[in-house]
């Protein structure tokens, strides 16, 4: 029963809509590596089946990452969620304190709207990464993410897409920020505070501070649909889902 209760738990992984259309169908998924996963449903978990209770943990993951994705990249995604809503950086924040007394509070809220708006742009390229994390999963780890906790998928997400997830955000990012006017906010602060007596220069590299908070809200709301799944047995919106954990 908790190994079912666990693998329920996975199907909080993956989003909708656009996102969905990104990702590898299931029987693409299945094509590689379903067969390396024998004797999963061992123990009387899942359906009895192998094949078919590792055509499940792999549903859910696909499930469960598209809802992530598909809450984050659209419109105040980020923005909207005080749970992933990036804000002023640390480091800068006296310089929005600064500009904000001297009458610049819409070039702040501009800023940080800004940087809200190029982690929505960024994050649908996260369902690719995803599916091949899906495709080339090992029965190791399988066994792993059901034994595991709550948010044991996401963490296995994470590790094999971290860098990766970087790399192809950055540019996104670099090139989104400059689109929606986000370094120009920023140069236009910046310029503005170091002109303040005794103030001197500010150093911030941007598009690696939306990156890295860009990715922190993905995986944090992977991980909360993994919980949720793990929890509410009614996430389970498939048939397949249903035959594999709702034992």
């Amino acid at each position: 029963m908790k190994r079912r209760t666990t693998l329920a738990a996975l199907a909080a992984l993956l989003a909708c809509g656009t996102a969905r259309a990104q990702l590898p169908r299931l029987d693409d998924l299945l094509n590689k590596g379903g067969a390396a996963l024998p004797g999963l449903s061992a123990g009387g978990a899942g359906s009895g089946d192998a094949p078919t209770d590792v055509a499940g943990i792999k549903e859910a993951l696909a499930v469960g990452t598209e809802r992530a994705v598909a809450g984050l990249s659209r419109r105040d995604g980020y923005f909207g969620n005080q749970a992933v809503k990036i804000l002023m950086p640390a480091s800068i924040q006296k310089v929005a304190d600064v500009a904000r007394m001297a009458g610049f509070q819409k070039q702040v809220d501009d800023f940080v709207l800004s940087m809200n708006r190029a982690a929505e742009a960024a994050v649908p390229m996260a369902s690719r990464f995803f599916g091949d994390a899906i495709r080339d999963m090992t029965l190791d780890d399988a066994r792993g993410i059901l034994a595991g906790g709550d948010t044991t998928a996401t963490e296995f997400f994470r590790g094999k897409t971290q860098d990766r997830l970087f790399a192809a955000f950055r540019p996104v990012v670099s090139k989104k920020v400059d689109e929606v006017g986000a370094t120009r906010a920023y140069k236009d602060l910046i310029g503005r505070y170091e002109k303040v007596p005794l103030v001197g220069r500010q150093s911030l590299d941007l598009d690696d501070y939306v990156t890295g908070k860009a990715l922190d809200g993905l995986f944090l709301m992977v991980g909360e649909e993994e919980k949720k799944i793990r929890a509410n047995p009614a996430a389970r919106t498939t048939d397949l889902l249903k035959r594999v954990f709702g034992r």
